[in-house]
């Protein structure tokens, strides 16, 4: 919001003095004359330098000015700070939403990964609910990730500590070696017998 001190380019504690010579040489700036071939915006800019000089030169009007533009000041505050908390809750009403449409796809895809459905189901469910393409491939992946961590893991085979120090060999592995470290088989042997009584 410009002000009359704005267009002199003074404060609004400027002495009189201040005010004088800022005048001076803003209309030197601005003047028709030194503003060849931009006389229309050089007029306009210097008629409102002499209308803030000519408000601001005399101290009744300044006092009058300085008490409404304070009141003025006031209400635009007042209206910008109303605007401001309009807008943060329209932002904080937005973000709610988009965190309760979130943890709705985040339900949905649970719940068809509890069903036992693969990746491309549940990312595709949430196609179908409207989900954007990446959010919905986020979804399916973290939710699946999260499935498969709760699932519970077979315990690893870790052997008894009331069987060490036995015997862990199996009876067929006995059997075997009752036959011969050779290799030789029962059946072998009964062949090798009968061949023995032909002589």
């Amino acid at each position: 919001m410009a002000t009359l001190y704005d267009k002199l380019g003074v404060q609004p504690n400027a002495t009189e003095d201040e005010i004088k010579r800022a005048y001076r040489k803003a209309a030197m700036r601005w003047h028709p004359d030194r503003n060849a071939g931009s006389e229309e915006a050089a007029r306009a800019a210097f008629q409102d330098i002499k209308d803030a000089y000519g408000i601001l030169s005399d101290p009744a009007q300044r006092k009058v000015y300085d008490s409404v533009f304070a009141q003025q000041m006031r209400e635009w505050e007042t209206q910008q700070e109303r605007r401001r908390q309009q807008r943060a809750k329209r932002e904080e009403a937005a973000r709610a939403a988009e965190q309760a449409a979130y943890a709705k796809m985040v339900s949905l895809a649970m719940r068809f990964a509890e069903q036992g459905y693969n990746r491309d189901v549940v990312f595709g469910a949430l196609l179908g609910n409207q989900c954007d393409v990446g959010e919905a491939g986020r979804i399916a992946d973290s939710v699946l990730a999260l499935h498969a961590s709760r699932q519970p893991q077979p315990a690893p085979d870790v052997p008894d500590v009331r069987d060490a120090g036995k015997d862990q060999t199996s009876p067929a592995d006995h059997a075997k070696a009752a036959n011969g470290a050779n290799g030789t088989t029962l059946g072998g042997l009964w062949f090798q017998f009968l061949n023995g009584l032909r002589f």
